[in-house]
């Protein structure tokens, strides 16, 4: 089976290879830079979703060789309660109806909350106060937040579950 990915980032590839390996599933993993078609910043769920299935749907479009494609997108939502990480995937099959699955939500503090509010993106702004250099294809602000415990790896890999378990209780339905 050819699994494409909507991502060049690390992170990402790393959570699609090392999930696909674990559930012991022979896939070859493709990946593809792909255009969200949302801001660079994502400020909802549903905008998170959409960026999401944009790089599904355009990874499936153009590799024709792919079976499915994944795209997996973070970003941020408004609460009652405050700013809170959100993560979205999306798993696109030629012919039918795009999957959905969401992860793991933490708060983020007031003053990185307040620079996204002003417009300024999470990747640079975890790059500053972590004072390290590509945060978003390593750990990501989730792993700085938990000290380590959850990283973006991980957090995707439990997203990248969630989808494929979707795709084969419909597959295996379908049969």
């Amino acid at each position: 089976m050819i699994i494409a990915i909507g991502s060049k980032n690390k992170a990402k590839i790393k959570a699609v290879e090392n999930t696909f390996r674990e559930l012991n599933m022979e896939v070859s993993v493709l990946s593809l830079e792909s255009p969200s078609g949302v801001s660079p910043q994502p400020f909802s769920d549903e905008e998170t979703m959409k960026g999401a299935a944009n790089r599904a749907e355009f990874c499936l479009h153009q590799m024709e060789e792919a079976d499915i494609a994944i795209g997996l997108e973070g970003g941020v939502t408004e609460t009652p309660f405050g700013l809170f990480l959100c993560n979205w995937g999306a798993l696109a099959e030629s012919g039918k109806e795009t999957l959905f699955a969401g992860g793991a939500r933490i708060k983020l503090p007031g003053d990185i909350a307040e620079r996204l509010r002003a417009g300024e993106e999470l990747g640079p702004v975890m790059d500053a106060y972590s004072k390290m250099q590509g945060i978003r294809h390593k750990e990501g602000a989730i792993g700085v937040f938990t000290h380590g415990l959850v990283d973006r790896a991980a957090m995707f890999s439990h997203i990248t579950k969630l989808l494929i378990g979707q795709y084969e209780k419909l597959k295996g339905s379908s049969n």
